[in-house]
């Protein structure tokens, strides 16, 4: 969709009162370091070097923001977060940075989706799980969602089909889609639903959304975006 090609940087912030107030909607862009969601941004936009893609994963803590809108009127803004969950992060730093997160998607106002990448050779981790279960209040009042497993042409059809399969039951309803920036597998399909999420029709602005399913553990106490 040449809607997606008119991506241009808006502006960069390490702490959320540094963002600005916006009333157009918001996607946010999340995943863990090396997930491939730099990558997915600028396959999308088809920009090469938009969102970067440090040399030393999770290094960059800044959320950055790109506009989107023809002729130079902003109707959308994408939202790189940076990839959490990297080892070598400093702990002070990875704190600090997991607050801003949590605090980013549980309150911020402009908010109407999440995509969340995910490499399906390792499916969906501990920390994601921890992600999905920040954002579920917010899904279950009808923020959208969307998983997207990248690196698809990684995978033979049949390993496809079952990550999508396994994907889709922890999706809780949540849109999940196979992508590869290699072969372009599944762009224009993504493209296509950032743009309904952003231009609903009525029908589509009234349809319920499922929430997403508790993960699979109870007994553990919640913990921080960390390894």
């Amino acid at each position: 969709m040449g809607w997606m090609h008119t991506a241009r940087f808006l502006t960069t912030a390490a702490q959320l009162h540094h963002l600005p107030d916006m009333d157009t909607p918001e996607i946010a862009f999340v995943g863990r370091s090396n997930a491939g969601k730099s990558t997915c941004i600028n396959t999308l936009t088809q920009k090469k070097q938009l969102a970067f893609a440090s040399k030393k994963p999770g290094r960059t803590q800044h959320i950055n923001l790109f506009a989107l809108g023809k002729q130079g009127i902003t109707d959308t803004v994408l939202a790189d977060l940076p990839g959490y969950g990297y080892a070598a992060v400093a702990k002070m730093d990875k704190l600090r940075w997991q607050q801003v997160m949590a605090n980013y998607l549980v309150s911020r106002d402009n908010l109407t989706g999440i995509v969340m990448m995910c490499d399906p050779r390792h499916g969906l981790t501990e920390l994601d799980d921890i992600l999905l279960e920040v954002i579920r209040p917010r899904v279950e009042e009808g923020l959208k969602f969307l998983i997207i497993l990248t690196k698809a042409d990684k995978l033979t059809r049949a390993e496809q089909a079952k990550a999508l399969s396994i994907a889709r039951l922890q999706a809780g309803g949540g849109e999940v889609k196979l992508f590869s920036a290699l072969k372009k597998q599944g762009v224009d399909e993504v493209a296509q639903l950032l743009w309904d999420w952003t231009h609903p029709t009525p029908d589509s602005a009234s349809a319920p959304h499922s929430p997403i399913p508790p993960t699979a553990r109870p007994e553990e106490e919640p913990a921080a975006l960390d390894e």
